[in-house]
């Protein structure tokens, strides 16, 4: 087993990448989509950080979070999010994929994979790099031509700031440095 080991900056700003497991489309599903934002909310209610940037693509989601001065918490809110939307999920009568004999005995739910992706950004070019890649993402994944039409994205309260232009990207390729932050 490898010997994993994350990046931990108190009051740090971090890339995650939360993928479902087998990269099953959950997120296709209206209700899905709404309680993912519910947990979220309510996750930020219980530990307050800054949502800088995200997108939500039916199998995954991106999230560019600024944590407050001295928190380095970043896994536990990601922990609470997965645990508290797939406890949610199964209470409401949502289902998940089949279990092997293995899942079963350990308790693991089949909706997320086990773990998730994380950047400690680590400078303001590193950062505009990772804005870009969370809004170009869903033409990335050919799901739409232009990020502005995709509609589960924090790119239209940054149009709205003015920090990026209506059809900023449209229709262009992306650019080969953010090409390496793949899920």
């Amino acid at each position: 087993m490898s010997d994993y080991r994350r990046y931990y900056v108190p009051g740090g700003t971090y890339f995650l990448a939360v993928v479902t497991d087998r990269r099953a489309p959950l997120f296709s599903r209206p209700h899905a989509r709404r309680l993912l934002g519910s947990v979220m909310r309510r996750c930020h209610l219980r530990r307050p950080c800054e949502v800088m940037a995200i997108v939500l693509l039916p199998d995954h989601f991106h999230r560019l979070w600024a944590l407050p001065p001295g928190d380095d918490a970043y896994s536990q809110r990601v922990r609470w999010i997965k645990r508290e939307f797939t406890r949610t999920w199964l209470q409401l009568g949502g289902k998940e994929q089949p279990r092997t004999a293995p899942q079963i005995r350990e308790g693991r739910r089949r909706f997320w994979q086990r773990r998730f992706w994380e950047h400690t950004i680590r400078d303001e070019t590193d950062l505009e790099v990772h804005f870009d890649y969370i809004h170009y993402n869903p033409v990335k994944h050919k799901l739409v031509r232009r990020p502005s039409d995709w509609p589960w994205s924090s790119l239209h309260r940054w149009v709205r700031a003015g920090h990026y232009q209506p059809n900023w990207a449209g229709g262009n390729a992306v650019s080969a440095s953010t090409s390496e932050f793949g899920e």
